[in-house]
């Protein structure tokens, strides 16, 4: 695990015309000494001393000592974190809902055995480590023969992944370099089920300082070490580039206090019993996703209103009227793969909730095109035997209260997940999730959420720029 704070500096433009650049803390210094005064910016500025710029930020806290939260809000803070578990990484963007950024992408990099963390750091006890990493190292076996079998169906029979024929056939080296790619992502989005959840990844965040501090309180009060110890590492990252802003940057009672109990909430409903699905020999192992959607309209907002708002929506960015930016919206599906939630759970708006509680193991069977043979589909489905028994094993330490048992679960495991947030968002997300290119299995969630919408709203068919997600 590395963590690294990466500094902004100002453009070669910028820097000619003269334009001010200021560190993180100093800039919420000077945004915050707005609220005490009436000066304008380049009166502040002069009293800033380039030779002494912490001497300046202390010159203006000196007379500034409150609203902690709100000047930590106006210092931008970026932070790259080389090697932390998909669990981890899963857990940070929850908890980080305004944070910009990106995660190495399973659908473009084959991972092996070697991208995982030491069972030590991630609270593996001692007594279940040999398991744990025989588990481990037999999901990316069958990643591995997964990924195989679904490359030897695209070979064989390209028109299952929805290629465009004309592409296919152009024998230009940027055509056939697109179609390389296609093919590899076919593969890769259906074999990713298998990958663990321990399986290390590296993501890029950028968000305020109020964001990393308050990503901190809840890190290091959590009961496993590798949150304790990317906190650790995020803290002394924050200390180079606002040293006055982390004092709460660290474990809080409430925090350990409220994580302990929805953990006890979790390990109770597991309790309650196993999945059908996650039994041995059960005829399919993957819960039915079932979406939901909750719309709550402003007084007076009716389909017709909605249909009026999206009447100059002519692609995902444009414009949305007021009824839908005031519409609140609650959407989820009862069983969504860890493979998607990865990504569902990055939409920057609303509040995102997933019980980890695994109810199924999807491994992509209902992919299996007619033209599979018969041994490629058996095959298939003897691996997700695999998915399914790591799945199990996840679910019996979640009810005997191991918090470590994220560490078990594959990533085709499926839990609850939910979304709250505003119908033009929830539009947005519709939009980019069925968009071309998009991946199958979360295209097929959104699709599922749509026609609920329109059951409601039938005004709004067709203006909702739904996709087909075809191959990009």
């Amino acid at each position: 695990m590395k963590v690294t704070q990466v500094s902004l500096r100002p453009t070669e433009a910028a820097a000619a015309a003269g334009a001010p650049a200021l560190t993180p803390e100093l800039l919420a210094a000077t945004g915050a000494r707005y609220s005490r005064n009436n000066e304008g910016l380049s009166d502040i500025l002069a009293k800033i001393d380039p030779a002494n710029l912490d001497k300046s930020v202390d010159a203006i806290f000196r007379m500034i000592d409150y609203g902690h939260q709100s000047i930590a809000d106006m210092a931008p803070v970026a932070m790259f974190l080389d090697g932390i578990s998909q669990w981890l990484a899963f857990y940070v963007w929850n908890l980080s809902p305004a944070a910009s950024g990106q995660e190495s992408s399973t659908r473009y990099i084959q991972m092996n055995v070697d991208a995982v963390p030491d069972p030590a750091l991630l609270g593996i006890p001692s007594a279940h480590q040999g398991e744990w990493h025989r588990t481990v190292t037999a999901c990316f076996a069958t990643y591995q023969a997964a990924l195989e079998r679904w490359q030897g169906l695209a070979d064989a029979h390209p028109e299952v992944m929805r290629i465009p024929r004309d592409l296919l056939e152009d024998t230009a080296s940027a055509s056939q370099k697109k179609v390389a790619r296609l093919r590899r992502n076919y593969a890769f989005d259906r074999a990713r089920y298998f990958l663990p959840f321990a399986s290390a990844t590296n993501v890029m965040m950028l968000m305020s300082a109020r964001g990393w501090v308050q990503l901190c309180q809840h890190l290091c009060a959590h009961p496993l070490p590798e949150a304790n110890a990317l906190g650790d590492a995020i803290r002394g990252q924050l200390a180079l580039c606002t040293p006055r802003l982390i004092k709460h940057a660290s474990a809080k009672a409430s925090m350990r206090g409220g994580i302990a109990v929805a953990f006890d909430a979790l390990r109770c409903r597991a309790g309650m019993g196993l999945p059908a699905t996650l039994a041995p020999f059960a005829a399919d192992s993957a819960a039915p996703p079932t979406a939901h959607v909750t719309v709550t309209p402003p007084e007076g907002c009716t389909g017709a209103r909605y249909a009026a708002d999206l009447s100059l929506h002519d692609n995902r960015y444009a414009w949305i009227g007021d009824g839908l930016r005031r519409t609140a919206v609650r959407f989820a599906w009862e069983a969504v793969t860890l493979a998607e939630i990865r990504d569902l759970n990055r939409h920057r708006t609303g509040n995102r909730h997933c019980e980890v509680i695994p109810v199924g193991f999807y491994a992509a069977l209902d992919e299996l095109p007619a033209q599979a043979d018969a041994d490629t589909a058996a095959a298939l489905r003897r691996l997700s035997d695999v998915g399914r028994a790591a799945t199990a094993r996840a679910h019996a330490l979640l009810a005997a209260g191991d918090p470590s048992y994220v560490y078990w679960l594959p990533m085709g495991a499926q839990c609850f997940f939910e979304h709250l947030t505003t119908a033009d968002k929830f539009v947005y997300e519709a939009e980019l999730r069925t968009g071309q290119g998009a991946h199958y299995r979360y295209a097929r969630h959104l699709h599922d959420a749509l026609a609920i919408w329109y059951t409601q709203f039938p005004e709004t068919r067709n203006l909702i720029l739904e996709g087909t997600a075809e191959p990009e």
